[in-house]
């Protein structure tokens, strides 16, 4: 008997975004995971995304989370394939992913692919 999740296969494949070279992408960073938490619960609550990373963000760059357009190879591998497998979407209805890497938490949206 063939795996259930083969009829739903052909779906998914319908549905999975365009292969991209490069990603305008904005993250959230948090060194503490109730930090991260507080963040994603103000984003729940309809707080644009570039206004809770100005507030709640701890990298270096504090332009909203923006860094800009980036492309294939340049991210951390973790960030990266979290990143790539999101919609683009807008900071104030962000489509987020997370993930954890060496130097926190980071709450990742995409803003535009090509």
């Amino acid at each position: 008997m063939p795996p259930k999740n083969n009829k739903s296969k052909a779906k998914d494949d319908s549905t999975k975004l365009k292969p991209a070279t490069s990603i305008n992408v904005r993250h959230i960073l948090c060194e503490k995971h109730s930090k991260k938490e507080e963040a994603l619960e103000k984003l729940r609550n309809g707080a644009k995304f570039d206004d809770v990373a100005r507030e709640m963000s701890e990298d270096k760059a504090r332009q909203g989370g923006s860094l800009g357009w980036k492309v294939r190879g340049s991210l951390m591998l973790e960030f990266e394939k979290v990143a790539y497998e999101l919609e683009p979407s807008s900071t104030a209805n962000p489509k987020i992913g997370e993930v954890r890497t060496k130097e926190g938490y980071h709450i990742i949206m995409v803003e535009g692919r090509k």
